[in-house]
């Protein structure tokens, strides 16, 4: 559904989620149940009719949306037609409880498609907790983003995950929701072109991002099967399970060392890539194939990879570019870089 703004899950009912039984069934229940999770905030005004030749498209996983100026002018500076984006608060106390992205679409005149990939039940991360301890949400959205500077046409959501893993009382940011993509369609020429921003989970193995990839697709098949599509964002290439990289640090930097493009030459070791070229999907001249797209604090030693993507079908891609994600003073405006390609009709 199609809304001009998201319907508000009550601090006290977002409250009771938190405090009430975290299992599969629950989360279940409480998904169905908020009406937001099945929406599309529709805002923002495209600045220009539409394209002629060429599409220029930006994916971005922007870490919750903090340092909007920062990111506006990063963007700006490529003027892109698309944008596709990761990781938008919304009403989150952790970026100021406001909604940036309406910020962003306004600074660069785009017109922009929000959906929520998360209903967050607490203020964030450890980080996060620490940071704003006395804060609170006021919408709790968490989610992903198109903008774009042509007219966005006939926006749609595809829910990838719905077993809720993010609820279960392990986890120490409880969360409802699922993992998601967000797309629509713009003209490029008289062509109709799809544009999709997706953030695939991080703490599953290859082949569960591999299952979210298939089912993506399918989506995308059943949405429009004809048109060219360019699916842009956060795939989570990380190659390994969460407990592999995490449970033990010191290993998962050893088994670096020893392998050092494992986190650079992914596509071995995730088997979305094949899942992709099976769909007549290609990647090889829509991304810097030999650049991560992480970014780390300076003396965080944790190993860094390309984990967001560009993939086209009927499309010929060119000019890729990876973009630091810098703040004016030199430090990060996010933990993943900007990637940027150009497309034309094949």
């Amino acid at each position: 559904m199609l809304v001009a703004r998201l319907t508000h899950v009550p601090m006290a009912d977002r409250q009771a989620m938190r405090q009430g039984p975290r299992d599969s069934a629950t989360h279940m229940r409480h998904a169905a149940a908020i009406p937001a999770l099945g929406e599309i905030e529709i805002g923002g005004k495209a600045s220009r009719g539409g394209a002629s030749e060429s599409l220029t498209v930006m994916a971005w996983n922007v870490e919750r949306l903090r340092h909007v100026e920062a990111i506006a002018a990063t963007i700006a500076g490529q003027a892109p037609d698309v944008v596709l984006l990761t990781e938008v608060d919304k009403g989150m106390a952790r970026s100021g409880n406001g909604h940036p992205l309406s910020r962003l679409a306004d600074r660069l005149g785009h017109a922009f498609a929000y959906g929520v990939e998360f209903v967050e039940l607490g203020i964030g991360n450890d980080v996060e907790q620490l940071a704003t301890s006395e804060a609170e949400n006021e919408e709790g959205f968490h989610g992903n983003a198109v903008t774009s500077a042509v007219p966005l046409k006939r926006p749609f959501l595809i829910r990838l995950d719905a077993a809720g893993s993010w609820f279960q009382p392990e986890r120490a940011q409880p969360r409802i929701g699922g993992r998601m993509a967000i797309g629509g369609q713009v003209l490029l020429g008289e062509r109709r072109v799809t544009v999709v921003s997706v953030h695939l989970e991080n703490r599953t193995d290859p082949a569960g991002r591999a299952d979210q990839t298939r089912h993506l697709l399918d989506a995308i098949d059943k949405y429009d099967a004809q048109a060219p599509v360019l699916i842009g964002g956060d795939f989570n290439t990380l190659t390994s399970t969460h407990e592999e990289r995490y449970d033990d640090p010191a290993a998962w930097r050893a088994r670096i060392a020893a392998e050092p493009d494992r986190l650079i030459r992914v596509e071995r070791h995730e088997p979305l890539f094949q899942v992709l070229a099976e769909r007549g999907y290609s990647w090889r001249d829509a991304n810097n194939l030999d650049r991560p797209t992480q970014r780390r604090a300076a003396g965080d030693p944790t190993p860094i990879g390309r984990i967001d993507w560009f993939f086209t079908r009927g499309l010929a891609a060119s000019a890729p570019a990876t973009l630091p994600a810098l703040m004016p003073d030199g430090s990060p405006s996010a933990d993943h870089d900007a990637i940027v390609v150009t497309v034309r009709l094949e």
